[in-house]
């Protein structure tokens, strides 16, 4: 009889064990799960960079105010380079630290605990998280210099130091020298919206940001720099303009382009060419204009508004239909760009001799007009003022103005150009006549609640000023 009862209260114990579960299982909010699948934090932190780089959301990303292709109408505040009225240093420093950074080291963290995927499988998807930081964290250097690195992240710290933006650099290329090798098939495939899991395109897109890593310290340890290009070169970058890593944006909401966003579904006239960009093309009759600008003015007729003043929407030039298309990609690194930089390690005989600049030189001012579909490349390089034998200025004038020239839907890269090459001239602000900044300056909360760390960093760089030049930006 006692064993009966025994047995009798072990099973209602195990079933209410059981039960147990159960419950806490209906206690689970399934809209809001504590463990999130790698394939969505990664597509997050993806689409997250994507929308950053590509945004021309006042508030988020004015690069393209910056570079000078576009200038403003009724609103021209950030045309005369205020930054804090609407804390769009914040705003950009938040976006890529906790919805990229954060994402994508969250990602990593969850294919490593995976215990159905395989070591090689984690390896790869690993190594796709792991270039997309290194990207990011670039970009993040080259926007305020030196930044929160070895102690970001960290959910224990929170209030980190600020690394020197030299040692950042060497490190994300260790960091870029470690991953490449890991780079296989078996990565994120059909959650990748880039390559689709292409291992190959991936260790272009890893090698051509490698490069672009080296060309940036061409000028402040050329050592390194130069064992960092030939070696991205060697083992292969980009080609083609098929190898451009791009996120085909959707013609609906939430995944339309988000310049459409601000242009079209908006419904705001807020921007127009800026005369700084409209002048220069107009003087090399660049065939671009016609997917550039649109014709508003009549057919051919091209007139950019003074940069920074409050101008007329009806009286200058508007933004091209292209811009306006909701499935316009997003860029975030192209062939265009690598043939430039390809320029300069030739002019510097890293790669190759200053006889294969031409070349390359050609070949980047050809992808950006393939990129846009725009006719008449041969006309256009055989124009004095275009070609490289005959084009005014040394080759970081000819080579930069074009890079310029050529990064039109890619602000930020339109912006480094000009810091890198000093090329073209850029206009004072009309209204402020303020020179272009150099880099953003710090966000406001961090002169707030990390204080400390904040005022060495500032001392440090030299002063927290929109001019203060980054390590790299040394002419």
């Amino acid at each position: 009889m006692k064993k009966t009862i025994l047995t009798t209260l072990l099973i209602i114990v195990l079933a209410s064990c059981q039960s147990d579960d159960q419950y806490e299982n209906l206690n689970r909010d399934p809209k809001n799960p504590t463990q999130v699948a790698a394939e969505f934090t990664y597509n997050s932190a993806v689409k997250s960079l994507f929308d950053q780089m590509t945004s021309t959301n006042v508030n988020r990303n004015i690069f393209r105010l910056l570079g000078q292709h576009w200038t403003e109408t009724t609103y021209t505040d950030e045309a005369n380079y205020d930054f804090t009225e609407r804390n769009i240093p914040e705003n950009h420093w938040s976006e890529l630290y906790r919805d990229v950074l954060l994402d994508l080291k969250t990602t990593k963290e969850t294919v490593a605990s995976d215990l159905e995927l395989t070591d090689s499988e984690k390896s790869a998807r690993i190594a796709q998280a792991e270039v997309l930081m290194i990207y990011t964290w670039q970009q993040l250097v080259d926007t305020f210099g030196n930044i929160p690195y070895t102690e970001a992240l960290n959910e224990g710290i929170l209030l980190p130091i600020y690394d020197d933006d030299t040692v950042i650099y060497s490190d994300l290329i260790d960091r870029i020298n470690a991953v490449i090798p890991n780079i296989s098939g078996d990565g994120f495939s059909t959650a990748d919206k880039i390559y689709e899991g292409n291992a190959a395109a991936w260790s272009k897109f890893a090698n051509s940001l490698k490069l672009r890593l080296g060309i940036r310290l061409t000028d402040v340890n050329p050592t390194l720099a130069q064992s960092t290009i030939s070696t991205a070169v060697t083992a292969g970058v980009f080609t083609s303009n098929a190898d451009n890593a791009l996120l085909i944006y959707e013609g609906s909401t939430p995944n339309t382009n988000p310049v459409w966003v601000d242009l079209v579904q908006s419904n705001r006239s807020d921007f127009i060419a800026a005369n700084t960009l409209v002048d220069v093309m107009n003087t090399l009759n660049d065939p671009r204009r016609t997917v550039y600008f649109d014709q508003n003015l009549g057919a051919g007729i091209y007139s950019g508004g003074p940069y920074g003043a409050n101008n007329s929407f009806s009286n200058y030039t508007h933004i091209g239909e292209v811009m306006h298309l909701a499935t316009t990609p997003g860029v975030l690194l192209d062939y265009a760009e690598v043939s430039f930089y390809l320029v300069e390690a030739a002019e510097r005989s890293i790669v190759g001799t200053p006889a294969n600049a031409e070349m390359h030189y050609n070949k980047a001012i050809t992808a950006s007009f393939d990129s846009w579909g725009v006719a008449g490349i041969t006309g256009y390089l055989s124009n004095n003022n275009v070609a490289y034998t005959t084009a005014a200025g040394d080759w970081k004038q000819k080579s930069g103005t074009q890079m310029w020239l050529a990064m039109y839907n890619r602000g930020f890269e339109a912006w480094t150009a000009w810091r890198k090459y000093d090329a073209p001239a850029l206009n004072l602000a009309a209204v402020s006549e303020l020179p272009v900044p150099t880099r953003y300056t710090y966000p406001v909360n961090e002169q707030n609640l990390n204080q400390v760390n904040y005022d060495a960093a500032s001392s440090v760089i030299g002063g927290d000023n929109q001019t203060t030049k980054l390590f790299w930006d040394v002419n």
